[in-house]
């Protein structure tokens, strides 16, 4: 090994330095990526998904499939840090087998909305140690199948380190059991966290926080009855509730219009999407100064919270 001094690319990402930290982007990826489809001037949009997407059988197929699965395959890489796209290209993913006329314009409204946000990227910020998660899940919300997406955020201070949007493998016959299936993943996902900052030398002390804004879930994580309209989901109970109990996560609610996850599950109105976009990234011009603005958590005896 040897020392190539400060950071500045790394597979394609660069790393700016600002004083409070470092700004991860990729807008030299995100240009290359317009150029390759063309669309270097395009129209900007507002929101990388359309809230009422129209659900055609027949649009005709897409002419170019090679193309629609390259720019896909690039968006996919660029999620990495850009978690505001990472929705939509979700979205864009489920059709890379048969893409459509009608899949191909969803995918260019994604890069139209790249188009006005070349430069946002992932700021990484000296703060708290502390890991807490968000976790949502839009139910039945598949118009083909029904299945549900679950989508969730981990934050480490006020540094978003890791996030998915993933489409459930079954139908879910409830919202809470949607929603109990995101906290399955998410918890997971938090355990795996948890080793890795104790092999660092930054041991979670305290259990780590999971906001959810569905009441039933939470009330059935923490519940040791089994109901039989509960016995399909029998495992991920077990799972939760043995992490519940070694005290490796808490699973506390959060009202939904503070739900960070919230833009991971489903299409939004311009206002919350860019409200939620401005919690997570920042414009290299901005570097590190807008995001997450708002203090930790602070979970007071009444269990209110504030963000």
């Amino acid at each position: 090994m040897r020392d190539l001094s400060n950071l500045h690319q790394f597979l394609g990402i660069t790393a700016e330095s600002h004083p409070n930290g470092l700004l991860l982007q990729q807008s030299q990826y995100a240009e290359d990526i317009l150029r390759r489809a063309g669309m270097q001037n395009s129209k900007e949009v507002a929101t990388p998904i359309s809230i009422k997407t129209p659900q055609s059988s027949a649009s005709p197929d897409f002419s170019n499939p090679t193309l629609y699965r390259q720019l896909v395959g690039a968006l996919q890489y660029l999620t990495l840090t850009r978690p505001d796209i990472t929705y939509a290209v979700n979205k864009a993913c489920q059709h890379m087998h048969s893409p459509t006329d009608q899949h191909f314009d969803a995918l260019k409204r994604i890069l139209r909305y790249l188009r006005g946000t070349v430069h946002y990227g992932l700021p990484i910020t000296g703060s708290s140690m502390n890991l807490r998660s968000y976790v949502d899940s839009d139910w039945a919300g598949d118009q083909q199948d029904r299945k549900s997406t679950t989508g969730y955020c981990n934050f480490l201070g006020n540094t978003l380190i890791s996030w998915s949007v993933k489409k459930q493998t079954t139908i879910a016959r409830s919202s809470t059991e949607a929603e109990y299936r995101a906290i399955a993943a998410v918890t997971t996902e938090i355990i795996w966290l948890r080793r890795l900052l104790e092999e660092f030398g930054f041991a979670q002390t305290s259990p780590t926080i999971l906001y959810c804004d569905n009441t039933s879930a939470i009330v059935l994580a923490n519940n040791p009855v089994y109901h039989a309209r509960t016995k399909h989901i029998e495992v991920d109970c077990h799972f939760i509730r043995e992490c519940i109990k070694n005290q490796s996560i808490q699973v506390h609610h959060i009202s939904s219009k503070d739900q960070l996850a919230d833009f991971f599950t489903k299409s939004l109105s311009i206002s919350r999407f860019k409200l939620l976009v401005s919690k997570m990234l920042t414009s290299g011009a901005s570097a590190c100064r807008r995001v997450l603005n708002d203090k930790d958590i602070d979970y007071s005896k009444n269990n209110k919270t504030h963000i």
